[in-house]
């Protein structure tokens, strides 16, 4: 037998048998996903439909959703811009530092975020280098709905970067060049040539941004102020309820963002698939 037909006839695995190493990711899931969901709802039975709803429309806890959401949007947003160019300069040039610049890329992921938070409330407030350059100007980062959609746009912007970065290296350069050899000016050439390919990988990436931004926690709660109604985030009100051994509310709360989450990471995966088997002809 052909070293290729060993292959294809499928004797050969690097990894135990599909029985084997589905029930391993099972179990991984089992314990690392689905018990603390389980955890979850096992703290909403003790709770009647009608308490549910009373503590998550509460008015304090409703105004931490429009905090939240408002600048988790705004990070998003302006994660999928800088993002892209981000992805754009570390794929398309090269120049002095660029593996430095790689590197940074994924400092978020490795540093905490409760330091994260502590350093940008001391640069943004206002006696710090930043924010005393910015209340000379009037502006106010620190302790405002500003300082929270910065703290949630250095927390997500490795979303975008890298789920477009690997889109942009598959695409080889000769397709910018054909275009603007066909005579495309840069901007026509990006909106009607490279973009269509960095859509799907740019609504991804700014989505999952959306998504871990509407979750954070530390980052968040140094730079906020906390002051209720105005700049209380979601994730300190679950917070709130635990300090006060109040289990269930936390749970009912921490229920609608997971939900929320849920939701969101869901279509985007449809949309996804749609746009892929559309893109190919598929039928979607």
């Amino acid at each position: 037998m052909s070293q290729l037909a060993f292959w294809r006839s499928g004797s050969a695995r690097v990894l135990p048998g599909f029985g084997l190493s589905m029930g391993i990711s099972v179990l991984f899931i089992s314990l690392v996903l689905l018990l603390p969901i389980t955890g979850l709802f096992g703290q909403l039975s003790e709770l009647s439909l009608a308490e549910y709803f009373a503590i998550i429309t509460e008015g304090r806890v409703v105004a931490s959703y429009m905090v939240t959401i408002g600048a988790a949007a705004v990070a998003a947003l302006v994660n999928a811009a800088f993002g892209l160019l981000l992805a754009w300069v570390l794929v398309r040039y090269e120049f002095p530092g660029k593996r430095l610049l790689d590197a940074l890329m994924d400092l978020p992921f490795a540093l905490p975020t409760a330091v994260a938070g502590i350093t940008l409330a001391t640069l943004y407030a206002s006696n710090g280098w930043v924010g005393s350059l910015l209340e000379s100007l009037g502006l106010q980062v620190a302790y405002t709905w500003v300082g929270i959609a910065l703290a949630m746009a250095f927390t997500s912007i490795p979303f975008v970067v890298r789920t477009v970065q690997p889109v942009l290296e598959d695409l080889p350069t000769e397709v910018d060049e054909a275009a603007m050899s066909l005579g495309a000016t840069d901007g026509v050439a990006f909106r009607r040539v490279i973009m269509p390919h960095l859509w799907p990988a740019l609504v991804t990436g700014t989505g999952l941004a959306f998504v871990r931004s509407l979750g954070e926690f530390g980052a968040i709660i140094f730079i906020a102020g906390n002051m209720p109604y105005e700049t209380e985030i979601t994730a300190l009100m679950i917070f709130v309820k635990l300090q006060e051994y109040d289990y269930a509310g936390a749970s009912a709360i921490a229920s609608v963002v997971l939900f929320v989450s849920l939701a969101l990471l869901l279509a985007i995966n449809i949309w996804q698939g749609r746009f892929v088997r559309r893109l190919h002809g598929g039928k979607g």
